[in-house]
């Protein structure tokens, strides 16, 4: 069955970004003129999904004004001549079903994912992490693939230096990747020591997983601060289920940090065609500014 939905988390605090996230939502902070979240719907609909479930909170009601009609916006655009930018506001949340669901309690990713349950149905879906931008819907597209091939869960995969991985969750592989980076897996471990860590394979923000998953969300015991970790539920798929990895090297921008986020506004802007040239000229200058200070 090919994959139409995908479920984007998007109910937490954003307290690394405070006191910006008291009034903007982390998933609207922008990238360059655009929300993060627009990034995260755009991929997701370049990998042929036609419905997004936003798991969001009552407390963050600009996630779903940002999709509301703005009818007066759009009229002052046209009658200023400015009718690019007027479909491009009126196109908002039009190519693609976007519903929501609710997480009041900050109960960790698994139970996030388990709150879109009735949205999702009884089919394989998507979950696109929004603190993750990638450069392409590349890596989704071949997890769907995957999934609808396999029938089985599928998760995106990044190799990374031994001594980070106690950030992440870890795969414990079958085997090596094949030619397409994919690769069996019989089990996974949550932010392992490096000393216990089975790969330095880490679980990136894109899964496709199948909607058996929901009824191992409601089974996990909850964990430290009772957060119910998706980690869990997954690896009980792994135990009776084919459960596979694809190791991309699609470009990733971290932007769940400060630093992560303006790192990932250069970068964007660096090779966007109107922006990269002036940007790279303008940062050229202030480095031999500062060298010459």
């Amino acid at each position: 069955m090919r994959v139409h939905t995908a479920v984007v988390p998007a109910a937490g605090m954003g307290t690394r970004f405070l006191p910006a996230t008291k009034a903007v939502p982390k998933e609207l902070l922008p990238i360059l003129d655009q929300p993060a979240l627009q990034l995260i719907i755009d991929e997701a609909v370049g990998a042929g999904v036609d419905h997004i479930v936003i798991v969001t909170s009552h407390t963050k009601p600009a996630i779903e004004a940002y999709f509301a009609p703005a009818p007066d916006v759009i009229a002052k655009l046209r009658s200023s001549g400015r009718e690019a930018m007027a479909d491009r506001l009126q196109s908002i949340g039009r190519d693609v079903q976007v519903s929501f669901a609710y997480q009041d309690e900050a109960r960790g990713l698994g139970h996030a994912v388990g709150c879109a349950r009735e949205a999702v149905g009884d089919e394989p879906f998507a979950v696109l992490l929004p603190d993750e931008i990638m450069g392409s819907s590349a890596l989704l597209d071949q997890l769907a693939r995957l999934c609808e091939s396999t029938g089985g869960s599928v998760v995106g995969l990044k190799r990374v230096p031994h001594d980070q991985v106690g950030s992440y969750g870890v795969i414990d592989p079958v085997g090596e990747a094949d030619e397409r980076g994919v690769i069996a897996i019989k089990d996974m471990v949550e932010k392992p020591s490096p000393a216990d860590a089975p790969s330095n394979l880490i679980i990136i923000g894109r899964y496709v997983l199948t909607p058996d998953v929901f009824d191992e969300i409601a089974k996990v015991a909850p964990g430290a601060g009772g957060e119910i970790q998706l980690t869990d539920a997954l690896r009980a798929q792994a135990t009776r289920s084919p459960f596979h990895g694809v190791v991309s090297d699609v470009t990733r921008y971290d932007t769940g940090n400060p630093f992560g986020w303006l790192t990932a506004v250069i970068e964007i802007a660096l090779a966007d065609p109107s922006m990269g040239a002036p940007l790279t000229d303008w940062l050229g200058q202030l480095m031999r500014w500062n060298s010459v200070g």
